[in-house]
């Protein structure tokens, strides 16, 4: 066992138990033990990755898939330290039946808050409404963030190195917290620890019928959603959404689903919309290379607003973060004679000088358009871009 870890332990239980083991004390205790012997700055990653690997004397691992992977480090009743390794870039949108406090020991993590409004159950396990992000802030290495159980800490974490490495203080579990649900912008809320056996079996059926071009694939889906209830419609719909869309029968499947469900449909048409707009840009970062465009990417993929974005490039980057942002545009720019393409934005528009001119008018919030580019190219530009990773551009 780690040295260090086990003397954190050691503090965190001396000082809970002087709280009767509070729960509601729980995440400030974590946090100031962070805080006074901040593992950033007094663990040795390479040499704890030895240890781990070649000295048996370890604490219980869990058979948890969280983590790339995770590694129990100090283990207790009634709490455990965990180092969480991230190799890929993004965790869901979700909340905690746990708490605590976790560390950024290595790498940097865009973090953000949400709220989910109006919430809805719809069942045990599913719930609609409005999530809102409330705040994003730069994590670099050495942060430490409390962790609140429940829906009163509704987060996400996008890690922008590979790998990053967090250390978490947790619970086991918090009672009366649960489900642990996690959140599809900007409508549902799922349990993603629910297991409907029939839904899942029907969903591997299905794949066996895409992956053998039947004919009736469409058709069966159809029939389907004229029958089952809305949460198992929701995830057949979900799990056949690129296959419908490849088929040119998305639009009928999905005008099914809303005859029959309602206002219930509205939450979830725009819920899987934002599911193929979030999946097309994490496909695109594993294709981009270069560290600054990645982090772009990032932001695309989790800050809302023009402001927002251009705050956290400040953060990162010197010089005016609107010079840095339309520097990553051009050298993002696939240009040809038809046009340009910006990451999964197509644009039709000959005039290349004239589509940057109207970018630079976008991304430093100026009123106007290029003298080049007539009124009717330029609305044209801003509905492409809406319908794109840059809609945040334009906010």
């Amino acid at each position: 066992m780690n040295q260090f870890f086990a003397e954190l332990g050691r503090t965190v239980r001396a000082q809970w138990k002087q709280t009767n083991f509070s729960l509601a004390q729980f995440p400030s205790i974590a946090r100031r033990a962070f805080e006074k012997r901040p593992p950033s700055k007094h663990v040795d990653v390479p040499a704890l990755m030895r240890e781990f690997l070649l000295d048996d004397a370890q604490p219980f691992q869990t058979q948890s898939g969280f983590g790339q992977p995770e590694l129990i480090v100090f283990d207790d009743p009634r709490f455990y330290i965990q180092i969480l390794f991230w190799l890929e870039g993004t965790t869901d949108i979700h909340q905690h039946k746990f708490s605590g406090a976790f560390h950024v020991l290595a790498g940097s993590s865009i973090h953000s808050r949400f709220v989910f409004e109006q919430a809805e159950p719809v069942t045990a396990h599913l719930r609609v409404g409005n999530l809102r992000m409330q705040e994003t802030q730069l994590l670099p290495t050495g942060s430490t963030v409390e962790i609140i159980s429940g829906s009163s800490q509704i987060h996400a974490l996008f890690h922008l190195d590979s790998p990053s490495i967090s250390v978490v203080i947790r619970t086991h579990s918090d009672p009366g917290t649960g489900p642990q649900f996690t959140y599809l912008p900007p409508h549902l809320a799922v349990d993603p620890f629910y297991n409907d056996a029939l839904t899942t079996r029907r969903k591997q059926l299905l794949d066996v019928l895409e992956r053998t071009h039947d004919d009736a694939y469409a058709d069966l889906v159809a029939e389907m959603l004229r029958e089952l209830d809305f949460e198992r419609g929701l995830f057949i719909l979900q799990n056949c959404l690129g296959h419908l869309r490849a088929l040119d029968c998305w639009d009928e499947c999905a005008e099914i689903f809303r005859k029959k469900h309602g206002r219930l449909a509205d939450f979830a048409i725009p819920t899987l919309d934002e599911i193929v707009r979030r999946d097309g840009l994490v496909e695109l970062r594993k294709s981009i290379t270069e560290v600054e465009h990645r982090f772009f990417l990032a932001l695309l993929l989790n800050v809302p607003t023009r402001r927002d974005i251009l705050g956290m490039v400040t953060q990162r980057f010197s010089g005016p973060p609107e010079d840095t942002v339309m520097r990553w545009l051009e050298e993002l720019a696939e240009l040809s004679e038809f046009g340009a393409w910006i990451l999964d934005a197509e644009i039709p528009l000959e005039d290349h000088e004239a589509i940057f001119a109207a970018l630079r008018i976008f991304v430093y919030g100026k009123k106007g358009r290029p003298s080049a580019m007539s009124a009717a190219d330029m609305k044209h530009l801003r509905d492409v871009l809406l319908l794109s990773s840059l809609r945040a551009l334009l906010s």
